[in-house]
């Protein structure tokens, strides 16, 4: 059924007309059925080069892990790799543009999975944290994962920023029962009228009064809170306003488009961001390479 290469180990072009079109399953269980996390003295514990990132670059899960991955120094000692950015019935693949599979060979993303669960049947998605020392998928709950990155791995790097520091926990997973239903995952819907959109822009206004008066989300102290966000941000005026259906633009909020381009400026932020994997045929794109006065 796949054709590869024994040089490269490269799926085959996307090919909807023999694979047909992914679809996501609908059964009963639950859409990320592997929350495996990284801890001091249990299954998973934090090694050098033991864990492996698959992400997508057109995916702001991924890009929320490759963001708190770059803050907490380790890019040296957790590796992270990319799917190609279409995909057929067969789920995602490993492709000439972002290179083959380092750590295992595999051709299509579903290999990870059925490795660890034979006879998989569930959700294929990025991000997805693989166990090099167990040969098995660790979690695919981006949640979890950055949180663990963000927090695991001290004794080994030092992070560039403390993204989830003790004191502030509790406050960004507050921001975040607010934030992740209205602009995470209600952006999407918020193209048609309706009450999607109204908690979307009511979001976008109540983020630009708070951040007239903060630096970042929670005062001085960059967090996951601001991670979060912001790879929703980046994409709103190439991805789903692309079209300027929604708003006239990100720019009506000064503070928060000013917030946004600050961010972008971190390394961090900018390295792990590629406009081309997630934009609209046709999308204009902002200049975020604009002066933020912050």
């Amino acid at each position: 059924m796949l054709k590869m290469s024994s040089a490269t180990r490269l799926a085959t072009p996307v090919d909807t007309a023999t694979f047909g079109a992914y679809r996501i399953p609908d059964g009963p269980g639950p859409l990320l059925r592997f929350t495996g996390r990284i801890t001091a003295d249990g299954e998973f514990t934090a090694r050098p080069f033991r864990y492996h990132v698959y992400g997508g670059w057109f995916c702001p899960w991924s890009h929320r892990v490759a963001i708190t991955r770059a803050l907490a120094g380790l890019e040296d000692i957790v590796t992270m790799s990319f799917v190609d950015g279409a995909r057929d019935g067969r789920g995602w693949a490993f492709r000439e543009q972002y290179g083959p599979d380092p750590v295992n060979g595999f051709t299509l993303l579903r290999e990870v999975y059925e490795a660890t669960e034979e006879g998989f049947d569930g959700h294929v998605s990025v991000p997805a944290l693989w166990d090099r020392a167990g040969s098995r998928l660790v979690s695919n709950d981006c949640h979890g994962i950055g949180v663990d990155l963000a927090t695991g791995f001290r004794h080994l790097a030092t992070p560039l920023v403390e993204t989830y520091p003790d004191r502030l926990r509790e406050r960004i997973e507050e921001l975040d029962r607010w934030l992740g239903p209205a602009v995470n995952h209600g952006v999407g819907a918020a193209g048609r009228p309706g009450p999607a959109r109204e908690a979307l822009l009511d979001a976008f206004e109540q983020l630009d009064g708070r951040l007239a008066r903060r630096r970042y989300l929670l005062g001085d102290d960059l967090t996951e809170a601001d991670i979060r966000l912001w790879v929703t941000l980046v994409r709103y005026d190439t991805g789903p306003n692309a079209h300027r259906t929604i708003n006239p633009g990100l720019h009506v909020y000064p503070y928060l488009w000013s917030y946004a381009r600050a961010l972008y400026q971190i390394p961090a932020f900018r390295d792990t961001t590629d406009f081309a994997a997630f934009s609209r045929v046709g999308a204009a794109l902002p200049d975020w390479e604009a002066p933020a006065d912050r």
